[in-house]
Protein backbone atom coordinates (compact mmCIF):
# COMPACT_ATOMS: atom_id res chain seq x y z
CA UNK A 1 0.00 0.00 0.00
CA UNK A 2 0.87 3.27 -0.62
CA UNK A 3 1.61 6.71 1.56
CA UNK A 4 1.21 10.20 -0.21
CA UNK A 5 2.71 12.85 1.63
CA UNK A 6 -0.10 15.21 -0.40
CA UNK A 7 -2.94 13.40 0.94
CA UNK A 8 -4.58 15.70 2.93
CA UNK A 9 -4.84 18.24 -0.06
CA UNK A 10 -6.20 15.88 -2.25
CA UNK A 11 -9.33 14.94 -0.65
CA UNK A 12 -12.30 17.34 0.73
CA UNK A 13 -11.40 18.56 3.78
CA UNK A 14 -12.83 17.13 7.43
CA UNK A 15 -12.41 13.37 6.23
CA UNK A 16 -10.43 11.06 8.44
CA UNK A 17 -7.17 10.06 7.07
CA UNK A 18 -8.29 6.21 7.89
CA UNK A 19 -11.17 7.31 5.77
CA UNK A 20 -8.51 8.58 3.08
CA UNK A 21 -6.57 5.44 3.19
CA UNK A 22 -9.93 3.70 2.52
CA UNK A 23 -10.40 5.89 -0.43
CA UNK A 24 -7.36 5.50 -1.96
CA UNK A 25 -7.28 1.80 -1.69
CA UNK A 26 -10.11 1.33 -3.77
CA UNK A 27 -9.15 3.67 -6.22
CA UNK A 28 -5.44 1.65 -6.66
CA UNK A 29 -8.03 -1.49 -6.84
CA UNK A 30 -9.50 0.30 -9.66
CA UNK A 31 -6.64 1.16 -11.35
CA UNK A 32 -5.77 -2.49 -10.87
CA UNK A 33 -8.70 -4.14 -12.23
CA UNK A 34 -8.49 -1.74 -15.38
CA UNK A 35 -4.96 -2.94 -16.29
CA UNK A 36 -6.11 -6.97 -15.88
CA UNK A 37 -5.51 -8.96 -19.08
CA UNK A 38 -8.92 -10.98 -20.14
CA UNK A 39 -8.04 -13.77 -22.39
CA UNK A 40 -11.65 -14.23 -24.83
CA UNK A 41 -11.78 -17.61 -26.12
CA UNK A 42 -14.01 -19.81 -28.20
CA UNK A 43 -15.11 -16.57 -30.48
CA UNK A 44 -15.44 -14.38 -27.04
CA UNK A 45 -18.33 -16.05 -25.28
CA UNK A 46 -15.43 -17.31 -23.14
CA UNK A 47 -13.04 -15.87 -21.05
CA UNK A 48 -10.28 -16.50 -18.76
CA UNK A 49 -7.92 -14.58 -16.32
CA UNK A 50 -4.74 -15.61 -15.94
CA UNK A 51 -4.14 -16.53 -12.03
CA UNK A 52 -0.38 -14.79 -12.56
CA UNK A 53 -1.67 -11.73 -13.40
CA UNK A 54 0.23 -9.39 -10.47
CA UNK A 55 -2.96 -6.62 -10.86
CA UNK A 56 -5.37 -9.13 -10.13
CA UNK A 57 -3.49 -10.11 -7.06
CA UNK A 58 -3.28 -5.99 -6.28
CA UNK A 59 -7.01 -6.15 -6.74
CA UNK A 60 -7.61 -8.84 -4.28
CA UNK A 61 -4.90 -7.67 -1.70
CA UNK A 62 -6.41 -4.04 -1.91
CA UNK A 63 -9.97 -5.11 -1.44
CA UNK A 64 -9.37 -8.27 1.11
CA UNK A 65 -10.93 -10.34 -1.75
CA UNK A 66 -10.53 -14.71 -2.35
CA UNK A 67 -7.87 -14.27 -5.46
CA UNK A 68 -9.95 -17.97 -7.02
CA UNK A 69 -13.63 -16.54 -6.23
CA UNK A 70 -12.09 -13.15 -8.01
CA UNK A 71 -11.10 -14.87 -10.92
CA UNK A 72 -14.22 -17.14 -11.38
CA UNK A 73 -16.55 -14.19 -11.09
CA UNK A 74 -15.20 -12.12 -13.72
CA UNK A 75 -15.05 -14.63 -16.29
CA UNK A 76 -18.89 -16.04 -15.24
CA UNK A 77 -22.23 -14.25 -14.56
CA UNK A 78 -23.49 -17.26 -12.42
Amino acid sequence: IFRCDNQLSTVPAGVKESHQMTIFRIIAAILHLGNLKIQGERDGEVCSVSSEDEHLSNFCSLLGVEHSQMQHWLCHRK
